[in-house]
């Protein structure tokens, strides 16, 4: 049996994960990559970093296989911008990372001059520093990167392919494509105005492709093995709804992580731009016809789930480690009409409220540590509410189950909880590294490993199923009490 190997660049670091003909994995690989904060509010990575790494944990992971390899998958980290010499293959500036702000004064002055419009119209964006189009602006204006024939652009899934292959390749796909604020989603091309307004060159950016099929094999350049098909790519979001077998209009996943990210799979036809939701692409795909087919997803970005995890263990010592949320959490029947609103840096979706703050209401003598616990978990299931409604109001496909996945999703409680809020099923699947998956599973399409959405879908499997309480009122009254808790959170640091 052949494996499909999965690379999954990601903020924090990389892994290389392999996964075998029945959706199982096969074997993984892992390194950090460094984090370079060089003013307030910069994150920077060393692309060279994440390909060094990139190659290690890749060449360790296929010499431990006793399988071939049929093909490479890359998902990574969105929005990133690296920019490099098309003759020498070198960096011409630290890549600037999602998480970046350093252009947020730029976004704000061209949403004065009237051009979120055309923003939302083309990309189905906001103006926000947090894509790609005004990070590479800035390197061109004030990073000291010059524009001319050798300069090549790319999130960090174009560059890992320009390596893979030696060079040889220069491209994208559609679902980072999307991310940049300089793409078309309706016409699924480079957008003319939206590269005018930022000052890009058409020269420097990648060829896009669909997001399953061969982009191109590993050259001897690489360091790895020569002439495995590198033949799918999503950005991770994409990748994880594509590995949780989210491929009809309506199905919709959450990933509990640092922060959440709930996507809707809302079918082939480019919806109209919806306050408080980001509108991207799903992906690119085979039809089966001998065509392509694309799918788009309404996205809400919330900003902090796991994080407020990681400040009640950092921040205020509640719990020694982020395991003991759960527990701790349970041990009370509610919050005792304690309700935590997790702004640290603002709200995202649906709310996009920058001036929101951290907010901890309803406290008395009787409050508890426990009571507190509960109210983060609680905020988590609140906050992922608030999008799906918003979702399922402007997609007009009813939410028949949400699948969930990442680290605060091994909490039955919260899974519990969030049931009980959205009133459908929550499931977990047994693989909760959906990310990699996904891009396998591109990848493995391409390469007739698997040989349609339905064989993909068969390997999905069910760990836990968490189904609503009948009486839904309860819920409905503390999701009540939860708005007027936002509420008092928001517009606070104006």
């Amino acid at each position: 049996m052949a494996v499909v190997i999965a690379l999954d660049a990601g903020t924090t670091g990389v892994r290389a994960f392999a996964v075998d003909e029945a959706g199982l994995p096969a074997g993984y690989r892992y390194r950090e990559i460094s984090q370079h904060f060089p003013r307030p509010g910069w994150v920077e990575h060393d692309a060279t970093e994440i390909w060094s790494a990139v190659v290690g944990t890749t060449a360790e992971l296929i010499a431990s296989l006793d399988q071939p390899v049929a093909a490479i998958g890359i998902t990574d980290q969105r929005e990133t911008v690296v920019v490099w010499d098309r003759r020498t293959g070198r960096p011409l500036h630290r890549a600037i990372v999602w998480q970046d702000r350093r252009t947020a004064a730029r976004c704000d002055a061209l949403a004065a001059e009237g051009h979120l419009p055309l923003v939302r119209e083309a990309s189905g964006l906001v103006l926000d520093p947090y894509f790609s189009a005004s990070k590479l602006e800035w390197l061109l204006t004030e990073g000291g990167v010059e524009t001319g024939p050798d300069l090549a652009f790319g999130t960090v899934d174009s560059w890992l392919l320009w390596n893979l292959t030696g060079g040889d390749v220069h491209a994208t796909e559609a679902s980072n494509a999307s991310r940049t604020m300089l793409f078309d989603i309706g016409h699924l091309a480079w957008s003319t105005d939206l590269c005018g307004l930022f000052g890009v060159p058409a020269s420097c950016l990648p060829e896009v492709r669909p997001s399953s099929g061969r982009f191109g094999v590993t050259h001897e350049r690489s360091g790895l093995p020569v002439g495995i098909p590198i033949s799918g790519i999503a950005g991770d979001q994409q990748a994880a709804l594509f590995g949780q077998a989210c491929f009809e209009p309506g199905a919709t996943k959450n990933t509990y992580g640092t922060g959440s990210f709930v996507l809707m799979n809302v079918g082939s036809t480019c919806p109209a731009p919806v306050d408080g939701l980001l509108t991207t692409v799903a992906w690119t795909i085979p039809d089966g016809a001998g065509g392509e087919r694309t799918d788009y997803a309404f996205e809400g970005a919330i900003f902090s789930t796991g994080s407020a995890v990681q400040w009640l263990r950092d921040g205020l010592g509640v719990i020694s480690s982020a395991a003991e949320i759960g527990p701790l959490a349970a041990t009370v029947p509610d919050t005792d009409d304690v309700y935590f609103v997790p702004a640290f840096t603002g709200l995202g979706s649906p709310w996009w409220d920058p001036y929101a703050r951290g907010t901890i209401i309803g406290v008395t003598r009787g409050t508890t540590r426990a009571h507190l616990a509960r109210a983060v978990v609680e905020s988590m299931a609140f906050q992922t509410r608030d999008v799906v409604d918003a979702m399922a109001a402007s997609a007009g496909h009813d939410l028949v189950e949400l699948k969930a996945d990442g680290g605060a999703s091994a909490m039955d409680l919260l899974l519990q909880l969030q049931a009980d809020q959205l009133g459908v099923p929550v499931r977990r699947p047994q693989i909760q590294e959906t990310t990699a998956l996904g891009a396998a599973y591109l990848a493995g399409l391409a390469e007739g490993v698997w040989s349609s959405l339905d064989e993909i879908t068969d390997n999905w499997h069910l760990d836990l199923e968490a189904t609503p309480a009948p009486d839904r009122q309860a819920a409905d009254r503390a999701h009540a009490r939860w708005l007027q808790a936002l509420d008092r959170s928001r517009h606070w640091a104006t």
